[in-house]
């Protein structure tokens, strides 16, 4: 594993000359221009102040620097320290370290490191002030009614959004770094008197098993770390989100949750196929009217995976169709192979979906427009596709875009694709047997243990009655068995 080199364990030194030799060395100081270094004499002793630039608040540091010019010499005398750290700074966390790792640790991370001659412990001030947005409602996890605040960049702002909606003295939020260089904050929170502590501390051990040199990409190369990444399986097996509102409500329910600092997106584990067609929207509606969405929903996700290879397998083969069902083929002859324009249909939608991510906002409604009603228009017209073939897949295309989860939009496209080939390659015979091959993949997958078709594989009737009804919050009254949570009820 690629690591910093500095030594490990170093202790603060007595000598003031050598702490600051050692950092100066370590953080390239003078060279790297954001890293502050301040030297002072106060009361006889030298003081030298480490910061970084743009993480901390300057009027609190301002604040600081009075503090210690006002301190006397009998403030700074050899076996005082705790006298500086408790009475002094009265209104900032202040800690005390003894070893160069853990100073190199928080000055990094933002708070203001102080050193005073004669003294073999470094001073801790949190001063932070990390450049962040404001809490917004997330992109693609928009409800009529609700909450308008998400997650950002900054792990201090998403733990304190959990901690508004859950005021429990058991909910635990524990602090572990990951990357050898980046030291990456990871955040395990979870509820203690409910959740399966066994399940915390497996995931707690694989994520401090965790040997990188950083995590930039956050949330997600931990997810590969601590589930492992199987290229041949699509299918997300954590859930995603971005509403502090859906994370609370999963921890009520005993799943653990995973915050990586400078990424917007928690991690909620485990997860089933189930939990990936859930939304909030369906929690802000009256009973009926979210289980109607739910059920439009799941309509929506088969139309996904299912409509199209099933319309190509008839379209190649009408005369196994009842005389009724003859107008599901093609109304005009197909210049190119069927399969080909479809092919072309799904590389052209994925194509049009990436060149509206990277195009800038007010140009992307103009970009939609031009693909939609100019490219299928003409494309249909010079023979390029029939008709049915852009009708389809936009009906797929719809279905994708109306699966709450992004992963697994994105996973059930690449299933759409393989049954696709199979239907085009080997007629109904091949949809068929695609489609049993990606159930037992299905069947196959699981989330830290859990089934990922709980609770439809094994049977849970009635868990699976939660899943295909949106029931009323009062009568929920029991939280997911598979969990095996330590207090099952939610309500008495």
């Amino acid at each position: 594993m690629g690591d910093n080199s500095s030594e490990k364990n170093v202790p603060v030194s007595k000598a003031y000359q050598k702490n600051v030799d050692y950092l100066n060395r370590e953080l390239g100081v003078p060279d790297c221009f954001d890293i502050g270094l301040r030297e002072m004499s106060i009361g006889g002793k030298r003081v030298a102040i480490y910061s970084v630039n743009g993480l901390v608040d300057s009027n609190v540091v301002s604040y600081i620097l009075m503090v210690l010019v006002n301190l006397e010499r009998s403030d700074l005398i050899v076996n005082s320290l705790e006298k500086l750290v408790k009475g002094s700074i009265v209104n900032l966390q202040v800690s005390e370290v003894e070893t160069m790792d853990k100073v190199l640790y928080f000055l990094l991370s933002g708070p203001m490191v102080i050193f005073v001659e004669g003294q073999d412990k470094g001073i801790i001030v949190d001063v932070r002030s990390y450049p962040a947005r404001q809490p917004q409602e997330p992109d693609i996890e928009r409800v009529t009614r609700g909450s308008r605040d998400g997650f950002t960049e900054t792990i201090v702002v998403n733990t304190a959004l959990i901690r508004r909606r859950l005021r429990d003295p058991k909910l635990r939020m524990k602090l572990v770094q990951v990357g050898g260089r980046s030291k990456t904050d990871v955040c395990i929170a979870y509820i203690e008197d409910i959740t399966n502590l066994d399940m915390v501390d497996k995931l707690q051990k694989d994520i401090q098993a965790i040997k990188i040199d950083g995590i930039p990409m956050a949330e997600k190369s931990v997810e590969e770390f601590i589930l492992g990444s199987k290229i041949w399986n699509p299918y997300p097996r954590v859930r995603y989100t971005e509403r502090p509102d859906v994370a609370a409500i999963h921890l009520l329910q005993g799943y653990v949750i995973i915050i990586v600092d400078t990424s917007p997106s928690v991690m909620i584990a485990p997860a089933t196929f189930w939990s990936h067609v859930q939304h909030a929207e369906e929690y802000r509606q009256e009973p009926i009217v979210g289980a109607y969405l739910r059920w439009i929903r799941f309509g929506g996700i088969f139309a996904a995976i299912f409509i199209l290879p099933l319309w190509l397998a008839a379209a190649l083969n009408p005369h196994v169709l009842p005389e009724s069902l003859q107008f599901i083929g093609t109304t005009e002859p197909a210049r190119i192979p069927l399969l080909a324009q479809v092919l072309l249909a799904e590389f052209g939608v994925d194509l049009l979906r990436m060149a509206t991510i990277h195009t800038p906002g007010p140009l992307g409604s103009a970009l939609g427009l031009i693909a939609a009603f100019m490219l299928g228009d003409i494309a249909v017209k010079v023979g390029l596709f029939t008709p049915e073939v852009v009708m389809y897949i936009a009906i797929a295309a719809v279905g994708t875009f109306a699966t709450p989860s992004y992963e697994l939009g994105l996973a059930n496209r690449l299933a759409r694709l393989f049954l696709v080939l199979m239907a085009g390659l080997f007629n109904f015979i091949g949809f068929w047997v695609g489609s049993a091959m990606l159930f037992f993949l299905l069947w196959r997958t699981k989330s830290f243990g859990v089934p990922y078709l709980w609770p439809l594989i094994p049977l849970d009737v009635k868990a699976m009655k939660a899943v295909l009804v949106r029931s009323p919050v009062p009568i929920q009254n029991q939280r997911p068995s598979i969990l095996k949570p330590q207090d099952r009820d939610s309500q008495p």
